[in-house]
């Protein structure tokens, strides 16, 4: 009879690596989405983990290699959770989504790892917003990283909205997911402008509101096109 084969421990050398791996991740994350790709370099992020730089380009061939390790670590999670509530809502309406359903699959989803994800995730968000809006550099990121995603949602609206012109479609997308940057942004803005009574972290409130307002322009959107078509015709 053949032995049980135990599973080999990793070793304490790999270990180490592994932790060391994701505390320069951390730090990078965290003064990426403070100062952007540009304001920061490997001598800041070493300095942040208490390590010699020397061994950031060791793990790294340059800031760019890191930037990219940092954004795609984060990206496959909430792609992976978004796409999975999406095609589970999908099943769930029997091919029959509505507007809020999907938008809340979508933002909702993606909401819920930042208000659970802890500081991280929120320094992600805030990251994210910088590179959704770096068109030089930041498109190229989001089509490979997100354009899967976008697409299902919009193949889940177009279901739910027969009667709406394709290019609104894309076009309430393209609000929807302006004011989701904004939002994971935490800019602070709408603290001041409110004195207080709203917050710019305060994701809970935001998951409570934005699928409904958002659905509701859509449906505005397609009352307008149908009143176009009745006035014309």
């Amino acid at each position: 009879m053949a032995k049980d084969v135990k599973p080999r421990r990793r070793s304490a050398k790999a270990e180490q690596r592994a932790e060391t791996m994701e505390q320069i991740l951390d730090a990078a994350e965290y003064l990426f989405s403070k100062h952007g790709l540009y304001g920061v370099t490997l001598k800041d992020v070493a300095k942040r983990v208490g390590v010699h730089h020397t061994l950031l380009n060791y793990y790294f061939k340059d800031k760019e290699n890191l930037f990219n390790a940092v954004f795609s670590r984060r990206a496959s999670v909430t792609n992976e959770r978004r796409m999975k509530a999406l095609d589970d809502y999908d099943t769930a309406s029997g091919g029959k989504p509505t507007v809020e359903g999907a938008l809340r699959a979508f933002l909702d989803t993606d909401l819920d790892l930042y208000i659970e994800g802890g500081e991280g995730w929120r320094n992600y968000a805030a990251l994210g917003a910088q590179v959704a809006n770096t068109p030089e550099w930041g498109a190229d990121l989001m089509d490979e990283y997100f354009d899967p995603v976008v697409l299902r949602l919009i193949e889940l609206l177009k279901k739910a909205l027969p009667d709406c012109p394709e290019e609104d479609v894309f076009w309430g997308y393209h609000f929807v997911t302006g004011a989701l940057m904004l939002t994971l942004a935490r800019t602070g803005r709408i603290d001041k402008l409110s004195h207080g009574l709203c917050r710019s972290s305060d994701f809970a409130a935001v998951k409570e509101r934005m699928a409904l307002f958002m659905a509701a322009g859509f449906h505005e959107l397609v009352a307008h096109r149908k009143a176009e078509r009745s006035a014309a015709g």
